[in-house]
């Protein structure tokens, strides 16, 4: 199974109400959930773990996953609020108005960690759940507790609006994480602002001398790229009218994720080993539903049928 630790929340996307006016609707989304959403559609055994409220909005989070087929076991349940964020669109592009004191997900513990069959081979994290405490250290203690014996993916999903204030500690931390991590996954936006300008194969190749295996990152509508210390793979997008960019970056996570699950690839050795022939096959499944999602509104990844 592959595990995807972090943020559920509920977007109110913006909309056109029957009257003409202006409108919030609300979708369950969040990054890593996202993730997990789109790992269960496309038919790879995916679970997700992340504080959710048993409220009426919790309840929509944890339906949306099961619809999804995705294991809710892991699931740690409170009474505290859900979070809600208000998205604003510009050109089909992103910004974000986050709701998130006091919530179930931020108020996640060490304490709520769950114990792991075999059966977890991979975990994936990722998204705003590193920004701020308690959960962000709960997030980066379940790592540090299992990147020793289990495949560990990052995509840090970089939203500096939201880690105003905090970037010198959020800056670490994902630093930390990036260093344990089999996996890592950046936007080339994301890559630019932890490593600063230069050419994206050669910053890729500063964020492996830390410790990854594979870096994945995406460059937007021009595809995607895999590097290694011996490989730079790129595989272009298919052309498509888009609607938003909501949940692009992570459905390509689980296109790419599926992909090496489906090839027997998410072992430790097997990550430090993978083919061009399994690099291909992850980039070109990830930027495949990618671009089903970015063709329509909100974050709405694939069923596998739809490829």
């Amino acid at each position: 199974m592959i595990l995807s630790c972090g943020e559920a929340l509920i977007d109110m996307l913006p909309r056109t109400a029957t009257t003409g006016e202006p409108a919030f609707a609300p979708y369950a989304g969040g990054a890593v959930f996202n993730t997990a959403i789109a790992l269960g559609r496309l038919g790879a055994p995916s679970g997700f773990f992340s504080g959710v409220s048993t409220d009426m909005l919790g309840e929509i989070l944890a339906d949306t996953l099961t619809a999804s087929k995705v294991d809710t076991s892991y699931l740690a349940r409170s009474g505290r609020p859900t979070t809600v964020a208000f998205v604003k669109l510009v050109n089909g592009q992103a910004t974000y108005a986050f709701y998130d004191v006091g919530t179930a997900g931020v108020m996640l513990a060490e304490a709520d960690l769950p114990s792991l069959p075999a059966e977890v081979g991979t975990l994936f994290f990722g998204g705003i759940s590193l920004v701020n405490d308690p959960a962000a250290s709960t997030y980066e203690a379940l790592q540090a507790r299992e990147c020793g014996q289990r495949v560990t993916m990052i995509d840090p999903n970089i939203r500096p609006g939201f880690i105003a204030g905090k970037e010198t500690e959020y800056r670490a931390r994902i630093e930390r994480m990036i260093a344990r991590a089999d996996i890592v996954k950046l936007s080339d936006e994301d890559l630019h602002w932890l490593m600063g300008a230069g050419d994206v194969e050669a910053l890729a190749r500063q964020i492996l001398g830390k410790g990854p295996k594979v870096v994945f990152i995406t460059e937007g509508a021009a595809g995607a790229r895999a590097v290694t210390a011996g490989q730079n793979r790129f595989v272009a997008a298919r052309k498509v009218t888009v609607a938003d960019t909501v949940g692009a970056g992570d459905t390509f996570n689980a296109g790419a994720l599926c992909a090496l699950h489906e090839a027997g690839a998410l072992t430790k050795a097997r990550v430090a080993a993978l083919t061009d022939a399994e690099l291909d096959a992850a980039l070109s499944l990830g930027v495949q539903a990618a671009g089903v999602t970015v063709s329509r509104a909100g974050a709405n990844p694939p069923w596998r049928d739809e490829l």
